[in-house]
């Protein structure tokens, strides 16, 4: 498979963007790729937390993340083997056939950049060309909304040295209303992807093939059948309502890539849900499974218009 370079983003905070991309990463190692994490969700760098590393939960300390290479302050960023530098045991063991898997955190106390320059985007693809060269799949965790980060990512993309590697835009969402409404605006709307994407290079309809968007924590489409029927009236109800306003919005059955459950035991720690978690009956099947489908449609060719 060809290397492939995937930006995880949101219109919003709290869509599950950085928990499911964890996770998404760790099912593609278990499936034999060689990921790298790259946190640039510059204003909340915590990726390291949801892969226990303690010492890294809110980004790296010693002035090595990707903020100071970005700011041209370091070489290269640091990079955390996540097998070695996680605190929790079962993460340390890795399955036979798996690839590695790194983390390159972002700064502690780091903020989103006021703007970004022409040096700042040649590290950016000096960084992401680098890790292409090395790595199967590099998935970048953008901050949220129409930041600095998402400038940065759609300037490198469309760049001479990375515009013929596949490109994955994933676009996190809550299913609710509000959040389908900023979701579709993040994508569709003046200042989304594909129109700023386009001021700065790219095709518009390849961007648009190359971008899907995953529902997140979405609740059972069979209510429980202790629910009133009022209420069971109303939750079909709603859930119509949702899917005509998703396809209203640019966001339809065509653009979904997946869906993942609500998973009460995420609702309490953010982390990898592990096959441990589903055996000790911590976790769900069907959030595993989930986060499984969602990683191999990620590499799956014919899911993609652009290939």
């Amino acid at each position: 498979m060809d290397p492939i370079l995937v930006f995880a983003t949101s219109d919003k905070g709290g869509t599950g963007r950085s928990v499911t991309s964890c996770n998404i990463a760790y099912q593609l190692s278990l499936r034999g790729h060689d990921v790298a994490y790259v946190d640039f969700d510059f204003g909340s760098p915590t990726a390291g937390a949801l892969f226990d590393i303690g010492h890294a939960q809110r980004g790296i300390a010693e002035g090595t993340g990707v903020h100071s290479y970005l700011l041209d302050q370091i070489g290269e960023p640091v990079r955390l083997n996540i097998a070695r530098s996680t605190d929790r045991v079962d993460l340390r063991r890795v399955p036979a056939g798996s690839g590695k898997l790194m983390l390159f955190p972002g700064d502690e106390g780091g903020a989103e950049f006021a703007g970004c320059d022409e040096a700042m985007v040649g590290r950016g693809i000096a960084l992401l060309s680098a890790l292409l060269g090395e790595f199967g799949v590099v998935i970048v965790d953008l901050s949220a909304g129409r930041s600095v980060a998402l400038e940065i990512a759609l300037r490198v993309t469309a760049a001479e040295q990375l515009r013929d590697y596949s490109h994955r835009w994933l676009v996190f969402h809550r299913w609710t209303r509000q959040h389908v409404l900023a979701a579709g605006g993040l994508v569709h709307g003046p200042h989304g992807l594909l129109k700023t994407g386009s001021e700065w290079g790219h095709d518009r309809d390849a961007l648009l093939g190359s971008t899907r968007c995953v529902r997140t924590a979405v609740a059972s489409e069979q209510p429980p059948a202790a629910e009133r029927p009022e209420q069971v009236k109303w939750l079909n109800a709603q859930a119509k309502a949702l899917a005509a306003l998703a396809a209203a919005n640019g966001l339809g059955t065509p653009m979904l890539l997946g869906k993942t459950p609500i998973e009460p035991m995420l609702q309490w720690r953010e982390q990898l849900i592990m096959d441990v978690d589903v055996t000790t009956k911590l976790a769900n099947p069907a959030t595993v499974d989930a986060y499984m489908r969602l990683a191999q449609k990620l590499t799956d060719k014919t899911t993609w218009d652009i290939e």
